[in-house]
């Protein structure tokens, strides 16, 4: 057998879990980061082992999608009860010229004081966005600094062993992908 097909195989078995989110075990991307985050510390996915690690892409400025999406990252923390102390939340800004680690730090403490910010250089967010197969690009406003990003809507997650295991859509309800992250902690237990 080939190495990580058998992640592949019980995935295709009548006994894989069900998830509501695309679930993407066994993909050959997105394996890791290494960014600072915004207290200044650098930060790998193996900072986090032991957690279900949820990442999504985005910026501070941004009207609706990105709030929502952070909202929602904290209301699955909270529908897991005790268990949510085992979700480290993830941001990382598409738009690093802007947010800026205190303005970062700020955001993610409106959310949950735990979640973090990444902030890769613009160098660093052209190989990340490759490597996770993220769309991000600016869109002009009426004056340079009032830009607004065009970017992918959706969080990857982890599994407490740092491997890529789904993709949740925007918009899902939290209940739902709170359940796909009870399905992954009961694996790992």
């Amino acid at each position: 057998m080939l190495a990580g097909t058998s992640s592949l195989f019980v995935a295709c078995s009548p006994n894989a879990p069900q998830f509501t989110a695309i679930d993407i075990t066994g993909a050959d991307y997105a394996k890791d980061f290494a960014l600072t985050d915004h207290n200044g510390q650098a930060r790998t996915l193996k900072d986090f082992q032991g957690k279900i690690v949820m990442v999504f892409f985005g910026y501070t400025q941004c009207p609706d999608v990105c709030p929502t999406s952070m909202a929602e990252m904290a209301e699955i923390k909270r529908l897991l009860g005790k268990d949510g102390e085992r979700i480290q939340g993830i941001f990382i800004t598409v738009d690093p010229g802007r947010d800026q680690p205190e303005m970062l730090k700020e955001y993610m403490a409106a959310f949950d004081p735990s979640f973090l910010a990444l902030v890769p250089t613009p160098e660093q967010l052209v190989a990340l966005a490759k490597d996770y197969k993220v769309y991000y690009k600016k869109v002009d406003g009426p004056t340079p600094t009032s830009y607004t990003m065009d970017h992918t809507a959706g969080s990857y997650v982890y599994d407490t062993s740092g491997k890529l295991r789904l993709f949740t859509r925007y918009g899902t309800k939290p209940e739902l992908t709170a359940a796909d992250i009870k399905q992954l902690l009961a694996q790992a237990s």
